[in-house]
């Protein structure tokens, strides 16, 4: 038996930054791992989903931009996928090995196996050397999500495939159904579009990303997929498929009405289940709710006082950043830090083209929450200089603040990096920030982060940039 103070289970975005933490802060920590080091993000999500998204980016680019500049490029552009497909591994070899290092340098033990509680004191874990058991003075479960099968589609990763699948392809599939509009199955099939795929996406809801993000910038990123030529079938129920000579056919249940649409290769993105039913839970007595996660307090403690839980397993938002704010956090806690979770903001990104990026609250979601006189105003990229230089002026800015004290309460973007963008307003909703903190602070041109400081003018009814009516009375939008 090898005992340790900590010991975490699954190295993902929580686990790995869980079990670092915890090394530095003096525990004698192990982390356990079945598959590769930096879990689905690193491996099967998040990394390699963003390196096709750039390289199809890219290829974009050339096929559409360049010579509208000047850059001619005699004959096309042939895309090699099996290389593109290695070299998108590449990089999540590179991350995966990072994390072996970061770990080894801080004194991790890395286990490699399949983890099952035993009892709340230890664990097995299993691997192809035999058995082993684990004791330890205190356990973080970081054991994340899996995608949601749906009946009659049963995942193959071949032909029938989950995310893990779609990023793996070896050539480029010609026709490809994807079931579910959400954020993983759009940011998928842009990149597939991009390289020429027929994509038809099936869509329950009446709009895509309903729920997900701010309706007007959804509405920007639908236009642009249509107009891309992304066709996409609202209202619509995924009934079966099956195998034809040239390929699949999937039927959807369209309006009362049965549609068979023809595919090479079928996506099912229809969100993602915390893995609840895994690691013997059970028998440590850890209580799961009826959708697979973990019940936890405010410091993420199960109601099994030495047993933690962070990422996906404890509960939306299902997103990585969340996960290693909360193996920081669950580390201290086990140092005698006084921490809870108590984040304003969980910043949210689409990879979409253009990519959508939002930190706090909806104007449905401020009206519900009492704030029912609000400042709301945008700006657009197509009058910010970087943006037009990038020939990427597609979206905007938007914010929402409370009109009485200028508080602002929610940034949503659309438009180009607005990944990268969205930070300053998750650090200004963080701190209280006003409209005027944004407006008054000087931001570098030509830059897009002048977006913000624009908007914020433009929130306050003195926009420089654009041409707008004085706000309304009511605090509604100056370009109602």
């Amino acid at each position: 038996m090898q005992n340790f103070d900590v010991v975490v289970i699954g190295s993902g975005p929580g686990g790995y930054v869980a079990a670092i933490r915890s090394a530095q802060l003096g525990f004698k920590t192990a982390i356990i791992e079945r598959e590769a080091l930096g879990g689905v993000c690193l491996n099967v999500g998040c990394i390699p989903s963003k390196a096709m998204i750039t390289a199809t980016h890219l290829l974009h680019k050339a096929q559409h931009d360049f010579k509208t500049m000047g850059l001619n490029i005699k004959g096309g552009i042939d895309v090699d996928m099996k290389t593109l497909v290695n070299w998108k591994q590449s990089v999540c070899d590179k991350m995966s090995g990072g994390v072996n290092q970061l770990l080894k340098g801080n004194s991790v033990t890395i286990i490699k196996g399949n983890a099952e509680f035993k009892n709340s004191k230890e664990l097995t874990v299993k691997s192809s050397t035999g058995t082993d058991t684990i004791a330890a003075k205190y356990f973080i479960v970081a054991t994340g999500s899996r995608p949601i099968e749906i009946p009659g589609f049963p995942f193959d990763e071949k032909n029938i495939c989950s995310s893990t699948g779609a990023l793996a392809f070896d050539e480029i599939p010609k026709r490809v159904v994807v079931i579910g509009g959400g954020y993983i199955g759009l940011e998928i099939s842009s990149y597939l579009r991009k390289l020429g795929t027929e994509v038809t996406v099936i869509e329950a809801n009446s709009s895509l990303l309903a729920g997900v993000v701010d309706p007007e910038c959804a509405q920007v990123v639908t236009r642009k997929a249509e107009k891309a030529g992304i066709i996409i079938k609202y209202g619509a129920k995924a009934k079966g498929q099956k195998k034809v000579k040239d390929g699949f056919e999937v039927t959807a249940e369209i309006n009362g009405k049965d549609e068979v649409f023809k595919a090479d290769k079928i996506l099912v993105t229809v969100g993602r289940r915390p893995n609840g039913d895994q690691a013997n839970l059970k028998a440590a007595g850890i209580a799961v709710d009826e959708r697979g996660f973990i019940k936890v307090d405010a410091q993420r403690r199960t109601n099994v006082s030495n047993i933690f839980a962070i990422g996906d397993i404890c509960g939306q938002p299902m997103l990585a950043h969340k996960a290693s704010h909360e193996g920081v956090m669950v580390a201290e806690i086990l140092s005698g830090a006084n921490r809870v979770y108590d984040a304003k903001t969980v910043p949210a990104v689409v990879f979409t083209d253009p990519e959508i990026a939002a930190a706090g609250m909806t104007e449905a979601e401020c009206r519900a929450k009492g704030y029912n006189d609000l400042l709301i105003s945008k700006f657009p990229f197509a009058a910010n200089g970087r943006a037009v230089s990038m020939s990427e002026t597609d979206g905007f800015v938007k914010m929402i603040a409370d009109k009485k004290t200028h508080v602002l309460l929610g940034v949503h973007i659309v438009g180009p990096e607005a990944s990268n963008l969205i930070s300053e307003a998750v650090l200004a909703i963080e701190m209280g920030a006003r409209l005027e903190d944004l407006a008054l602070s000087i931001h570098p041109h030509p830059t897009l982060g002048e977006t913000m400081m624009e908007a914020a003018e433009a929130t306050l009814g003195h926009a420089i940039h654009i041409i707008q009516k004085p706000l309304a009375k009511s605090g509604k939008s100056a370009h109602a």
